[in-house]
């Protein structure tokens, strides 16, 4: 894909670590943004990478009106070589790909568009962070920008990539965040957009984090749309347990994103020789092995945080905790492997890492 290049006559501060750790996640953004323009018959034309700024868009916009966008998440890292690396942004581009057939957008020529990603991420090299604990986070996201009021599909649409430092995603970085188990509010269900990942499944997420925050919770843990019983996943991010020395995580169905970071999780547990479980697992089903001490650790796991422990869940009158607040032995070493891989600090064995620069 031939790329047209105009670069920003008057670059940005780029944060310090000492400044970014007092910026909120995703609130800053680097001098540059992606664009790609789809028409029905013309196809993905007139790729540029343009000064990071407000887009025109019309009133009518499709996107405006009928919530016609989707979205992906990747991090770009300093690697120990000084180049920088993504983490497995090709599962990224095929799962963008997924996301656009649920929506009736577009397909996506998935290797042109990451390479349009990496050309963007190389030109705003200088904003990726070399401590611990940061990156440069990356945002593809389509949206329909046909001027219409109807419900269909639009014929035309925009993608576009911004790129934002950050630090990490929760304040306490690996300690122990407490998150509340919402039985009232659903955040999607079969059949609906749960396994796309589109604007609404986050909007719908809003009122019940609202709740959360103010009793006092960092997150919202959902459960499923029909009964209330089954684990699902929290408002942005997957879940894990450790049961019996088993790493548990809900089994996908259609309701819950299927997070690269929660594949990784999978793959690495495995490759060590335990048993990682997918699996329809009840609220009540978690609070019995809690109580029992087998249910002994945790964690949350997404592009954003990467692997977030849990030291406390509430449900009701119960609360769960889990190793006394504190992050578990293999939440530990999960959260070391995964980090290491997507710093260079530990061998790729996978081959996940994709060189930028």
């Amino acid at each position: 894909m031939e790329i047209r290049i105009e670069k920003t006559a008057k670059q940005k501060h780029i944060p310090t670590q000492e400044e970014l750790g007092d910026i909120k996640f995703g609130t800053v953004f680097t001098d540059h943004m992606l664009l790609i323009n789809y028409s029905e018959g013309k196809g993905w034309y007139d790729a540029r990478i343009v000064p990071y700024g407000p887009v025109s868009l019309d009133p009518a916009a499709c996107c405006l009106h009928y919530g016609q966008l989707i979205f992906e998440g990747m991090k770009a890292y300093k690697a120990k070589d000084g180049g920088v690396v993504m983490f497995r942004p090709e599962q990224n581009m095929e799962r963008m790909n997924q996301s656009c057939d649920r929506m009736c957008i577009a397909p996506i020529k998935e290797s042109e568009m990451l390479e349009a990603i990496a050309e963007l991420v190389r030109i705003d090299s200088a904003w990726v962070p070399s401590v611990p604990g940061t990156a440069l986070y990356v945002r593809p996201f389509i949206y329909a920008d046909e001027p219409f009021l109807g419900v269909h599909p639009s014929s035309s649409f925009t993608f576009a990539t911004i790129l934002s430092p950050v630090g990490p995603y929760f304040k306490g970085g690996l300690t122990p965040t407490r998150i509340y188990v919402e039985d009232n509010y659903v955040r999607a269900v079969r059949g609906g957009t749960g396994a796309a990942k589109c604007a609404g499944n986050y909007a719908a997420s809003l009122k019940a984090q609202n709740e959360a925050t103010a009793a006092g919770y960092a997150q919202v843990l959902y459960l499923d749309g029909a009964e209330r019983k089954y684990i699902e996943e929290l408002g942005g991010m997957n879940v894990f347990f450790v049961i019996d020395d088993e790493v548990v995580t809900p089994e996908l169905n259609g309701s819950i994103l299927p997070g690269i970071t929660r594949k990784s999780v999978i793959e690495v547990v495995r490759s060590w020789g335990m048993k990682a479980r997918e699996c329809a697992i009840s609220i009540q089903e978690l609070a019995d092995a809690n109580k029992a001490g087998r249910a002994t650790e945790a964690f949350c796991a997404g592009t954003a945080a990467v692997i977030s422990p849990i030291g406390e869940l509430k449900w009701r009158d119960k609360v769960m905790i889990f190793n006394d607040g504190k992050i578990g032995a293999t939440t530990q070493r999960i959260y070391d492997e995964i980090t290491g891989i997507q710093t260079g600090a530990v061998a790729d064995k996978f081959g996940w890492l994709y060189k930028v620069c």
